[in-house]
């Protein structure tokens, strides 16, 4: 099988949304053991994707194009489908019945737009959408397939999981690959890769693919291999000499996070946490509260972004600021330990340092970042020297706070060589 993607959206074009619906499609489908050959992103006008269809019938045999299904009238993938397939609309009772439904319950009138989107192209095969009104549809053309699905991502995603790929299946067939991902943080890809050369040359022999992902703060580095039983324990033991050599950048495997990793580890050893945040202003604790069940053992944060505050709130040294600067160990120490105490917890993160772009000098330069971790064994601090760039850095102070706080829960020697 190969797969052809088209995303449908002005919005996608102009940068005002992010288009993670190919590379959710691209991933689900290398689970598949199949690989999108193409991926096009197009404006919302019939010619643009009038031609588009014909690219990808000329190239591909499976066709998945996102957008353009909602119930205004800048959505027009739908018709122009039904005119590409020389086919009409008609009421389907089936998808009346569903949307009548979704609006009842939430106990909003229907419009007549809305109705609307129960007519569906006579010759397409409807894909049943129980997260939204818009369906999705399946065109059997010439041998080949065009599947139509809502932008919305996980109405996208409902659809291709329960009836996409089922569909797929049964009438292209597809070898399953195996895949184990572990992610990284705290380590570039270059230098993981010089200290696993051993393990890349194995990987090779035993016939296994092998790649790196990197991103702000962590890498992703993935084994595939077939869906076998050999494979799969090749890959395990491969899996568990990666986890061996590096206990203190290793968090987790797929689509982990570090706030899910710790929020795990919090919850068995029945602790707490809160966080006193200067230059990441309350991030660390955004993403910590981004995990469900957050509030069992998250209590609070304290964001200490001026001096005063420090000072005032959360009882730093005035001298010791005035001494050696907000960005120190001695200063994120302090902000640690007294967080622990007043917000009552057993564990406090604390973060002070230099964003950017502005603020930086020759002895403490923009990136710069200190960050503690104060527990019932005591206080620690590490430094970082991130770069130039403002966001990043804070993503990366908050992705290495969350590490040092899952490494001393693991009492893992964060204590560099």
């Amino acid at each position: 099988m190969k797969v052809e993607v088209i995303c449908i959206g002005d919005e996608l074009l102009i940068g005002q949304t992010v288009n993670t619906n190919a590379s959710w499609i691209g991933s689900e489908f290398a689970k598949q053991g199949v690989k999108v050959a193409f991926c096009t992103v197009i404006k919302d006008t019939v010619s643009d994707i009038v031609n588009a269809l014909d690219l990808a019938l000329s190239r591909v045999d499976t066709v998945v194009i996102t957008g353009g299904l909602g119930p205004t009238k800048d959505d027009i993938t739908k018709h122009t489908l039904t005119k590409y397939f020389n086919t009409e609309l008609e009421i389907n009772q089936e998808v009346l019945e569903r949307v009548t439904t979704y609006f009842k319950k939430r106990g909003r009138s229907m419009l007549d737009v809305n109705m609307q989107q129960a007519a569906m192209p006579k010759s397409c095969k409807v894909l049943r959408n129980d997260h939204g009104t818009a369906s999705g549809m399946w065109f059997d053309y010439e041998g080949k397939v065009v599947i139509s699905l809502p932008g919305v991502p996980h109405e996208m995603k409902h659809i291709l999981i329960e009836s996409g790929f089922p569909l797929l299946k049964e009438k292209f067939g597809s070898k399953a690959l195996y895949h184990r991902t572990l992610q990284f943080q705290g380590i570039g890809e270059s230098y993981i890769a010089d200290r696993i050369a051993d393990i890349e040359e194995s990987l090779v022999e035993a016939g296994l693919k092998f790649a790196y992902l990197p991103s702000a703060g962590l890498v992703r580095f993935r084994i595939s291999g077939a869906d076998s039983q050999r494979d799969i324990d090749i890959i395990s033991s491969f899996v568990d000499e990666l986890y061996e050599r590096f206990p203190e950048n290793v968090f987790g495997e797929g689509n982990d996070s570090l706030a899910e990793v710790i929020g795990r580890l919090l919850t068995e050893k029945e602790m707490t946490l809160g966080s006193v945040e200067s230059c990441t202003g309350g991030t660390v604790a955004s993403e910590i509260v981004h995990v469900q069940g957050s509030s069992s053992y998250f209590l609070g944060s304290i964001v200490s972004y001026a001096n005063e505050v420090k000072t005032n709130f959360v009882g730093v040294n005035e001298y010791d600021i005035i001494q050696q600067g907000a960005v120190s160990e001695t200063v994120v120490k302090q902000m640690a330990q007294n967080g622990r105490e007043k917000l009552g917890v057993d564990y406090c993160i604390s973060t002070s340092g230099i964003a950017g772009p502005g603020g930086g000098s020759e002895e403490k330069p923009v990136g710069l970042v200190w960050v503690g971790v104060a527990g019932p064994e005591g206080v620690s601090a590490r430094k970082f020297l991130f770069g130039d760039f403002r966001e990043r850095n804070i993503r990366m102070t908050v992705l290495s706070a969350l590490n040092l706080l899952r490494c001393k829960l693991l009492e893992i020697n964060t204590e560099k060589k």
